[in-house]
């Protein structure tokens, strides 16, 4: 009897519905509406599983972990064999253990021969042991979590049922939805909202836990974003994430419950640095073109991703910030210390001001990386600008007609209300800069025929 897990209505007859309609998808680029149903590929099967085909392998990444693998393996065993209808393997991906492990991990395969399989790499990094288990692997699911299964596994299959539905590319565990059930430390919850609202300030990420290590991945999908993950460690699922966001695929969150591992032994302080390494090293790599998203996006026909308007907001803010302070200092510097008249400092700093901004919003906020388009961004800049003024003078005039003697405070307040709407309007304009970027993109990719699913 051959599975067939298809992208087509149904799927897997068993968790296809729930797929699509379990809250927390983030869509990075499946847009049908931006094809006439001529230009529609045609939809094609995920995956066709012939008899003795392994459908899920669930990887579990391993250092040293002796005293707990061999139960951590028989409960998710057990779990396996009584929810997951379809055939399955565990991976015990030890990576550098020196105390045991390694042979418990083995005899673990001795006595589950059909179940487990245990791979051994000599050097340590849990993404070293997920890039080399994923690649080596036949399943036609890719899974990953912790050996210490802080997370609750009846989250598995509906992590795992939208990717074999064909409903999603990646599917990820969250601990920081709102209807998450999480025990953990102060100071462990802190850092984790820290990193991830960083992620979203600096890499514009939509998905809302990067370090979960609850993770699925469609094998197909596998094939074509792994060569481009270079982490070695623990940035490795963020950089997985960041680069599948950035090639339109989509991204299932599957809220948790989560217990926190009192024996940890991970290194926060030493991670953290790692990471932001790991940051900032992305960053120079998408706004350089390095790296071949824009390759896996046609090959998968996706479109490209639109960004997440909080991120956007967070990003947006701080540019204006940071132009406001340019600004200030610019009109310090030419009219204080060079001595230009007041009104041709301020106008002169304004304008330095506005094209900044612009880049910075243009490149940062929005994610618009090429020059095609730029010398007109910078013109409706200066036109929003120009906008900003007469809102602004506009709106005292207006009042000063209808209460000539008002207050300062009232002024104030019509003068802020009028910044307001403009701000918002700048807003608007500027990413629907990424919408035409997303469109144009979308046809490069897809052609006359459309892309490739």
């Amino acid at each position: 009897m051959t599975l067939d897990l298809a992208r087509s209505a149904g799927g897997l007859s068993a968790g296809a519905d729930d797929a699509d309609t379990v809250p927390g998808s983030r869509v990075g680029g499946h847009d049908p509406s931006a094809q006439t149903p001529q230009d529609q590929p045609q939809a094609r099967p995920l995956v066709s599983a012939e008899p003795g085909t392994t459908v899920l392998d669930v990887v579990v990444p391993v250092l040293n972990e002796r005293h707990t693998i061999e139960a951590c393996v028989e409960r998710l065993d057990r779990h396996l064999r009584s929810t997951f209808p379809y055939p399955f393997r565990i991976t015990v991906a030890d990576n550098g253990s020196t105390d045991g492990t390694r042979e418990i991990a083995a005899d673990l395969e001795e006595r589950m021969p059909d179940r487990v399989r245990a791979v051994h790499l000599d050097r340590k990094g849990r993404g070293r042991a997920l890039k080399s288990t994923w690649s080596a692997s036949g399943a036609l699911v890719l899974a990953y979590m912790d050996v210490d299964l802080s997370t609750d596994l009846d989250a598995l299959w509906p992590l795992v049922a939208p990717l074999m539905s064909g409903h999603s590319d990646l599917a990820i565990g969250t601990r920081l939805h709102r209807s998450s059930r999480v025990v953990r430390g102060t100071k462990r919850e802190f850092i984790s909202r820290c990193y991830n609202a960083g992620l979203s300030v600096a890499l514009g990420a939509g998905f809302t836990d990067a370090q979960c290590g609850f993770k699925a991945i469609r094998a197909d999908v596998a094939r074509e974003i792994l060569p481009l993950v270079e982490d070695p460690a623990w940035f490795f699922d963020t950089e997985l994430l960041v680069l599948a966001e950035r090639s339109g695929l989509r991204i299932h969150e599957v809220p948790v419950d989560w217990y926190d591992d009192p024996d940890s032994r991970v290194d926060v302080v030493g991670t953290a640095l790692d990471d932001i390494r790991g940051v900032l090293r992305v960053r120079r790599s998408l706004r350089s073109g390095e790296l071949g998203v824009d390759g896996i996006r046609r090959r998968l026909g996706r479109t490209m991703p639109s960004g997440q308007t909080g991120g956007q907001v967070m990003r947006f803010a701080a540019v204006g910030v940071a132009s406001t302070l340019l600004h200030l200092a610019g009109f310090a510097a030419l009219h204080g210390l060079l001595g230009m008249g007041a009104q041709a400092a301020n106008v002169l700093a304004l304008l330095v001001a506005t094209i900044v901004n612009t880049s910075a919003n243009r490149s940062w906020t929005f994610g618009i990386r090429e020059r095609e388009g730029a010398l007109w961004h910078q013109l409706q800049g200066l036109a929003l600008l120009v906008l900003t003024w007469a809102l602004s003078a506009g709106a005292l005039l207006l009042l000063d007609s209808t209460w000539p003697q008002a207050p300062t405070a009232v002024q104030t307040v019509i003068l802020g209300g009028s910044m307001v709407i403009a701000t918002v309007t700048k807003f608007g304009v500027m990413r629907r800069w990424r919408r035409e970027g997303a469109t144009q993109g979308h046809d490069a990719g897809t052609g006359h025929g459309g892309g490739v699913r």
